[in-house]
């Protein structure tokens, strides 16, 4: 008995009998190009087991291991843009926001909740990238504003989750305002006596570098994560030289002093909160002296 059936268009598979894998099973890591299965890869935070190559995740993913049991309050999470510029470019902006909000299910480019990170309270913000490339806008500033509230209210740390091409041009000058605005309300973190930690993935750029991503008591980053001002083909372009090796990489910004740690994803949740035990106990004592 044959194992195929040839007729004389060759051999042929009956389209009913043609089985396609199912989307969303396997994952191949961008970097080493291994597959693996979803599951297991979701497993490691999102993380290749083979390079270590920490895939770009939003606040979704983030609030999910950071909060205990991934339950959260979300704050502020109806708030959308306006277009009070009524621009255009290619296309009208709103129109490109309503089409990014029907393709994510996002409002905006930042997710902000508050619960318990190992049964500290902690009010966290985090960018997200499928959002028009995380760029800042008017609603970015004023959720990062009213988190920071929040964490003054209820005497929280904050935690700040970068992840952005940068201002949002659609916004122009009403988007550059959020990098006074939210350096101006982080103040109320330092008077208050608790802590900021910002952390810093990939790629953390523009006006967010520029203001509110480099301001923490401690900045952390991802291993591999771009981060700087303008890309590295701008500054290319602009001093005319070869760029280092490595350069605007999260090592390399360690190295020239202007990051504090480098920790990888899975670290993240515990060395939080070894920080907050000891800015918090740093401040009782204070007050008690």
């Amino acid at each position: 008995m044959g194992w195929f059936k040839r007729n004389k268009e060759g051999i042929t598979t009956e389209t009913k009998d043609k089985k396609e894998t199912p989307e969303g099973l396997w994952h191949k890591c961008p970097k080493c190009k291994v597959i693996v299965r979803q599951e297991d890869h979701e497993a490691t935070f999102w993380v290749c087991g083979h390079c270590e190559y920490h895939e770009r995740i939003d606040a979704k993913e983030y609030f999910s291991f950071l909060f205990d049991d991934g339950k959260y309050q979300e704050l502020d999470s109806k708030m959308r843009s306006k277009d009070p510029l009524e621009f255009e470019d290619t296309k009208k902006y709103k129109e490109r926001y309503d089409s990014t909000v029907k393709k994510t299910g996002l409002n905006d480019a930042i997710t902000t909740g508050y619960g318990l990170l190992h049964g500290q309270a902690v009010t966290i913000a985090a960018m997200n990238f499928s959002f028009i490339g995380g760029s800042m806008g008017s609603v970015v500033g004023e959720k990062i504003s009213r988190a920071i509230q929040n964490a003054v209210k209820h005497k929280t740390p904050f935690v700040m989750i970068s992840k952005s091409g940068g201002a949002r041009m659609q916004e122009a000058a009403f988007s550059l305002m959020q990098l006074a605005k939210t350096s101006a309300q982080l103040t109320l973190l330092s008077e208050a006596g608790l802590p900021y930690v910002s952390i810093l993935t990939d790629p953390t750029t523009g006006g967010v570098t520029a203001s509110y991503a480099m301001l923490g008591d401690i900045n952390i980053a991802e291993p591999g994560a771009l981060i700087g001002f303008a890309g590295p083909r701008v500054v290319k372009e602009t001093i005319g030289k070869e760029l280092p090796d490595g350069f605007q990489t999260s090592e390399f910004v360690l190295e020239h002093g202007f990051l504090d740690f480098i920790f990888k994803r899975h670290e993240l949740k515990d060395k939080l909160k070894f920080f907050f035990d000891c800015t918090l106990q740093k401040e009782e004592t204070a007050v008690a002296k």
